[in-house]
């Protein structure tokens, strides 16, 4: 089976700085509307609370494997004992959790009817925390940044990460040559300069750069804003049901999202901050760490309330997704599924196939005894008229990558509107390209761009032209209802 990541040899020690919040929800039914007012009233059966904001990034990082430090500001309150003990039972080191008597622990109420949330109260205060705090803050997160592997600064602008603290804490990470990455707030990104990546959603990237992103050109121009106004090595945008975009040198790469049911997008940012900085961290490139993120949000949005995905989890639903027949892609998101999956040997062969036959299924099972992962370029409708006339092809182009795709030895289809499969070949990447050995002694469009060649024989006597010879030469005639 196609696997994203290898199982990590270490576990990442991560540092994250940033607001603090207890998530507290309520749970209820209703079955009627209040007299005093048009508004539901919901009958409480139980009570949870969660760790949200920076802790359950902090969470979401242990859930992973991580080690974490925990570093923020909480009131003299009840709140503040229950988010202690939660740190504690988690075992996600609290030294840099600091008490301030005269704010309160935020705390966010939210009221859950059948799994919909329909109320949210807050209780919180956004005044910025003392410079006493801030500097007390900082000693402490420089200490452990010394022996830690990455930094993650979850600002919820509720006062803790001011702009001094904040290029404060970039400017460690970065003389420190480790990652520092960011899950931004508010109009101006000055504050996260010079990180390493920043986790923005549509709505807030089009509050800090003022473009209404209706298209790929302003989704780019958005991430262009960040990497040049901002020096932020690695902009990424996401997109909520539409999965995440970000910049791969100047160009744009975007990638769907494969949740499946979606019951709570509470805390989806920071499962997707969390899983960048875990893999970031352990060396991992930015494909292969995107790759996780997606999975790990679609685990997450699957669940109910503020809540994190293991690093099985995040395995097992990319392994399910994509072995559920899902196997017919376009080439730019096939792309970054064989980046992530290195290094596994993948095998790229193309062809119309328009009448699969035994000549055809013998020839790819050999192609996939070559390497780990099978990708078959198909020809478009319009590419194959272009190839072999306006009488062809006889099946859609549809038609013709499910058939593909029903085959065991076969993991991806792409389509190619072409006339070569050129392009398709510069942008998957494949180690090995396979073609018929008819192709002796002549030349084979990519084979430039490939470590390795190979020619397999074919099956004497089986091909799609002598299929449609054989059909055209049967006599026709009407079927009677008897016949069925």
């Amino acid at each position: 089976m196609l696997e994203l990541l290898p199982q990590p040899q270490k576990a990442p020690h991560i540092v994250v700085v940033g607001d603090l919040i207890v998530d507290h929800y309520i749970w209820g039914v209703s079955e009627r509307l209040s007299p005093e007012a048009p508004v539901q009233v919901v009958e409480v059966q139980t009570e949870s609370y969660r760790l949200g904001g920076g802790g359950n990034v902090a969470d979401n990082l242990r859930a992973l494997g991580a080690q974490v430090s925990l570093c923020g500001v909480v009131g003299a309150d009840a709140p503040k004992e229950w988010l202690l003990n939660q740190l504690a039972q988690l075992e996600i080191e609290a030294q840099g959790v600091l008490v301030d008597p005269t704010r309160p622990t935020c705390k966010k109420s939210r009221v859950m009817i059948s799994k919909q949330q329909v109320l949210r109260v807050d209780r919180e205060s956004k005044a910025p925390i003392s410079p006493t705090l801030e500097q007390t803050l900082l000693d402490i997160a420089t200490a452990l940044l010394e022996k830690a592997d990455a930094l993650v600064i979850s600002d919820y602008q509720k006062g803790v990460v001011g702009a001094q603290l904040c290029q404060a804490l970039i400017a460690l990470a970065n003389q420190a040559h480790k990652p520092v990455l960011c899950d931004p707030k508010g109009k101006d990104y000055s504050k996260y300069s010079h990180a390493t990546l920043i986790t923005p959603n549509k709505k807030e990237a089009q509050i800090a750069t003022g473009l209404e992103i209706q298209d790929d050109a302003r989704l780019q121009q958005a991430l262009e804003h960040f990497k040049t106004q901002f020096h932020i090595a690695i902009p990424l945008i996401t997109l909520s049901e539409a999965g995440m975009a970000f910049l791969d040198d100047k160009n744009l790469v975007k990638i769907p999202t494969i949740a499946k049911e979606v019951y709570d997008v509470s805390g989806a940012g920071d499962s997707v901050i969390a899983a960048l900085a875990f893999c970031l961290a352990l060396g991992f490139d930015l494909h292969q760490a995107c790759a996780f993120a997606n999975a790990s949000a679609a685990v997450v949005v699957g669940k109910v309330g503020s809540a994190h995905a293991t690093y099985a989890e995040v395995l097992e639903f990319w392994q399910r997704h994509y072995h559920q027949g899902q196997k017919i892609l376009d080439r730019h998101t096939l792309s970054h599924i064989l980046r992530a999956s290195s290094p596994k040997r993948v095998v790229f062969t193309n062809g119309c196939f328009d009448l699969l036959h035994r000549g055809h299924v013998y020839y790819l099972q050999e192609a996939k005894k070559l390497g780990d992962i099978l990708v078959v370029g198909l020809n478009s409708d319009t590419s194959v008229r272009a190839l072999k006339g306006p009488t062809r092809p006889i099946q859609t182009q549809e038609d013709r990558a499910f058939i593909l795709a029903g085959l065991e030895c076969v993991d991806f289809v792409s389509i190619f509107e072409e006339h070569t499969p050129l392009e398709l070949i510069q942008t998957l990447k494949p180690d090995i390209l396979v073609k018929g050995s008819d192709y002796h002694n002549k030349e084979i469009v990519g084979s430039e761009l490939i470590k390795e060649v190979v020619l397999i024989d074919f099956v004497q006597g089986n091909s799609s032209s002598s299929l449609i010879q054989k059909i055209q030469g049967f006599p026709c005639k009407t079927l009677s209802k008897q016949n069925f």
